[in-house]
């Protein structure tokens, strides 16, 4: 990637800038939720909607959403789980500043359901009429596809939290010469260059700490997904001997007990730790509410504002969503954030809507001190309507570099304060 195509990249991610389209906005005419949205989620792209709306009309009463009282990050937990943090702490954030800076209406509760039709969000506390709602519900697991499966054995920690300490704690129990088994699903999941990451992570914990051990990964795609190249390099540089990496290889069942997984119905794995990333589709509510599209996982959009295909006035984004080429990830996540918002603005004050232009930038350490990243810049295709990659703009690192860590390192210390303030 030349130093030219990475400065403007940087320089468009600092404003996740929209240029003006002859679209016409309408107010819609809901009297109960009147000047009202409600933002269903609060991580990446939850808390960016919330924060965007009352930035760009504070007359805008916002409600977030929420069931925890806190968020945990997934990008960068990966470093946990390889020993480079003490615990979760710098990937947490509560809710409290970004409600008093913004004038957000922070409500700790389940949404149990959406009623598109007389325009009320119901929840555990209430219910909560609106005139535009924002979903952004991240994601849940297709485990019906993988038998015998049990998120406290063989965890998944592809929600961070809970499920990120369990992983790490096995790890560390885990005799030297032992096995860790990791399973990835077949795309799209959240964070195409995560599970290389983490496999990468594991192999560093595991060179350091875990004299002999190694960690087999059985990939159900054909292929590495993401910065294959460079991932390739970084294990052989780093990790001779200690992954063994097996492509076309789905896990359909595990027997808890002996700690096994199955391929296809056909080959066993054994290991002492097995980490399985079960196949995602779009968060709960999604499908509670009656967004996602014919294939049952994700959830169509239109491409402008990401107002649903299904209900009118319900905007799903983030990693629930399907965005054309954007891919689910948190940097995503924020950009259809703050281009959703835009245009709900819009459309409730009868202006015209802006374009859309969107930027993604997805970092990944290979070592305690190395990492790569892949980034692109996103726009509609004026004649299908879809999202699409700018020509030229998607691109990956030159090579492993200590400068990328230094880069993903301020990356995450950023957009965590962006969200939560």
């Amino acid at each position: 990637m030349t130093m030219e195509r990475r400065n403007f990249l940087k320089l468009l991610g600092a404003g996740a800038g929209v240029a003006t389209l002859g679209l016409a906005g309408c107010a819609t005419t809901n009297k109960a939720g009147a000047r009202k949205v409600v933002v269903i989620g609060g991580g990446y792209g939850g808390t960016i909607a919330a924060k965007y709306l009352r930035m760009q009309d504070p007359s805008i009463e916002v409600t977030l959403i929420e069931r925890n009282d806190h968020y945990v990050s997934c990008p960068f937990s990966n470093l946990y789980i390889g020993g480079l943090m003490p615990d979760l702490s710098s990937l947490t954030i509560k809710y409290d500043q970004l409600a008093a800076n913004h004038g957000i209406k922070v409500v700790q509760a389940e949404v149990t359901g959406i009623d598109a039709k007389a325009h009320i969000v119901k929840t555990s506390a209430g219910d909560f009429p609106y005139e535009k709602c924002v979903v952004s519900p991240g994601i849940e697991f297709r485990t019906n596809e993988i038998k015998g499966y049990d998120d406290q054995i063989m965890p998944h920690a592809w929600k961070a939290g809970p499920q990120t300490v369990l992983l790490r704690k096995q790890l560390e129990a885990m005799k030297p010469g032992g096995t860790v088994v990791l399973s990835i699903p077949l795309a799209p999941y959240r964070c195409p260059p995560g599970p290389y990451e983490r496999i990468s992570m594991i192999a560093m914990y595991l060179k350091q700490n875990k004299p002999g051990s190694k960690i087999i990964v059985l990939d159900a795609n054909p292929d590495i997904v993401s910065k294959k190249g460079l991932f390739l390099k970084g294990w052989k540089k780093h990790y001779q001997g200690i992954i063994d990496y097996r492509p076309a290889k789905k896990v359909t069942e595990v027997d808890n007990k002996n700690m096994t997984v199955l391929i296809e119905g056909i080959e066993e794995v054994k290991g002492d730790v097995i980490n399985i990333i079960p196949p995602q589709k779009a968060g709960a509510i999604a499908h509670i509410a009656g967004l996602v599209g014919a294939d049952g996982k994700w959830c169509p959009v239109r491409s402008f504002d990401f107002e649903s295909r299904n209900h009118p006035d319900i905007h799903v984004i983030g990693d629930s969503s399907i965005a054309g080429a954007m891919p689910k990830s948190g940097y995503s996540a924020n950009s259809e954030a703050k281009v959703c918002a835009t245009n709900i603005v819009a459309m409730m004050n009868g202006r015209k809507m802006t374009e859309m232009s969107a930027i993604n930038t997805c970092y990944s350490y290979l070592s305690a001190k190395e990492a790569v990243s892949v980034t692109g810049v996103y726009r509609v295709n004026a004649s299908s309507q879809a999202i699409e990659a700018v020509p030229g703009s998607v691109g990956v690192s030159a090579d492993l570099s200590e400068t990328e860590a230094m880069y993903a390192e301020s990356w995450i210390k950023n957009i965590l304060v962006e969200m939560s303030t």
